[in-house]
């Protein structure tokens, strides 16, 4: 069986006098197939010479026809123009066509009328299929640039949900946020609305479904004291949430990643924004989390996807505490096997205790250390789980490490956002307090709460000395 394809202008007269021989064909031939396209008069040319790029074939005019085997694959064959179609037509079926040229013209303007009204239908369906608004502040930074094709490739929204970027940073970097723009506009991703860079502050978050923090505050405490760092934060949270009350949507979920004060920026979206909802704003600990697999999986020779319910308690980006006594190791090699679901607690399997002590604590801090310096593909990753998991559920029975706002849970006090395990159902998240802890655990938790009780005070301290914010440009 084979398939014609007739390729051509919306209102050229031959494409019309082609298609409608083609149609023929088709009709009373019983292994005759046709494929029809029709393009714009403007887009022809290059679409022309794309396709004859691709096959290596040389035409200039309106229409092009080639033959296509369906059932043995391979490039196709080009017939060539009319002539060559009706000469096909003749030789192999003993037919021809005999219209004329009023009707030719006739039919190619009702061709040129029915695509700008099917194009325009098709554009009037899309504009209907709202894409999802995502603002990425601090979007010059590397974490953003290995963000945005983690957020576009239907993983973390779904298959179906289109998206639209919105880059936001300072001037100085309208530069940066231009070239990720055009590359990311060149990887044609399907999902992809739009993507765009602003600098102006007065833009900002409208309309949007996402708001991704990722500014940061280049630590050096031999020029600085944390207390000006501190202010730094606030300065910047100060800008962000009023605009986030204003101009996002009502249910606006906001994720604060980055390298420093994760913890201290999404408590200030809260306390700038008294509006946003407190349940819509966490602190992104995952990062920790997948690091920490990994080692543990290196550490035991097994697949890091095996290793589950590591805890990440306190501050994100500061002091924070790393529970093993609830991880689990799922299809371990050792001398008990169970089913799929079977499962042996972590700490059984790593029988060098001053490991977890020694090497485990050496490998954080060398983590620490990287992600201040570097903080790419694995933060993005981070946050592009954390999305998911809001949107779509996490794992059951997994625990879910991020950063929220306390109301005593654990023994903590109210107020703060600290790291803490979740699970993620139904677009929600709740804390799991079913989980139990012990007296030295409990001990640890404590004293990560001094430590962001303290940042709270002096970020407290800081607001009520702040002047108002002014300005059409961000400020850093």
């Amino acid at each position: 069986m084979a398939k014609v394809v007739v390729a051509g202008k919306a209102n050229c007269p031959y494409y019309a006098k082609a298609e409608l021989l083609a149609d023929y064909l088709q009709a009373n031939l019983p292994n005759f197939r046709v494929h029809k396209i029709t393009q714009h008069p403007d887009k022809w040319e290059q679409w022309l010479h794309d396709i004859c790029e691709m096959n290596g074939w040389k035409h200039r005019c309106s229409p092009i026809i080639w033959r296509e085997l369906l059932d043995r694959g391979g490039k196709g064959l080009l017939l060539g123009g009319l002539n060559d179609f009706l000469e096909y037509a003749q030789h192999y079926y003993g037919i021809t066509s005999r219209m004329s040229s009023e009707e030719m013209l006739s039919i190619a303007e009702e061709n040129l009328q029915e695509y700008i009204e099917v194009e325009k239908e098709e554009e009037e369906i899309k504009n209907l299929i709202k894409p999802l608004q995502i603002w990425i502040t601090g979007a010059s930074t590397p974490i953003c640039y290995h963000l945005i094709p983690l957020l576009a490739n239907g993983e973390v929204f779904g298959m179906t949900t289109e998206i639209s970027i919105h880059l936001l940073d300072t001037d100085q970097f309208k530069e940066a946020l231009c070239g990720i723009v055009m590359e990311a506009e060149d990887m044609a991703l399907p999902l992809l609305r739009s993507i765009s860079e602003h600098t102006e502050i007065d833009e900002a978050f409208i309309q949007a479904d996402v708001v991704i923090v990722l500014d940061d505050v280049l630590l050096n405490c031999e020029v600085q004291s944390l207390e000006n760092y501190i202010r730094e934060v606030s300065e910047i949270c100060q800008v962000y949430a009023p605009l986030i009350e204003k101009n996002a949507k009502s249910e606006v979920r906001v994720i604060s990643s980055g390298k420093t004060f994760v913890n201290l920026k999404a408590l200030m979206i809260m306390t700038y924004g008294p509006s946003i909802k407190p349940k819509n704003v966490i602190a992104v600990a995952t990062t920790w989390e997948s690091a920490t697999k990994a080692t543990l999986a290196r550490k035991l020779n097994t697949n890091v996807a095996g290793v589950k319910n590591v805890i990440v308690w306190g501050n994100i980006t500061g002091s924070n505490y790393i529970d093993l006594s609830h991880a689990k190791l799922y299809g371990y090699d050792c001398a008990i096997w169970g089913p799929p679901d079977f499962s042996h607690p972590l700490l059984n399997m790593i029988y060098d205790s001053e490991w977890i002590h020694s090497e485990l604590q050496s490998a954080q801090s060398s983590l620490c250390s990287q992600l201040c310096c570097y903080g790419g593909m694995l933060p993005a990753h981070a946050v592009a789980t954390v999305l998911r998991y809001w949107y779509h559920g996490s794992p059951p029975e997994e625990i879910v490490s991020v950063g929220i706002r306390t109301e005593g849970q654990f023994c903590v006090p109210e107020g703060i956002v600290f790291s803490m395990p979740v699970r993620f159902q139904n677009g929600n998240w709740e804390v799991m307090t079913e989980l139990k802890i012990n007296e030295k655990t409990q001990g640890v938790l404590g004293c990560l709460a001094h430590e962001l009780i303290q940042e709270k005070l002096v970020a407290l301290k800081e607001i009520q000395e702040m002047q108002p914010y002014g300005g059409d440009k961000i400020t850093s």
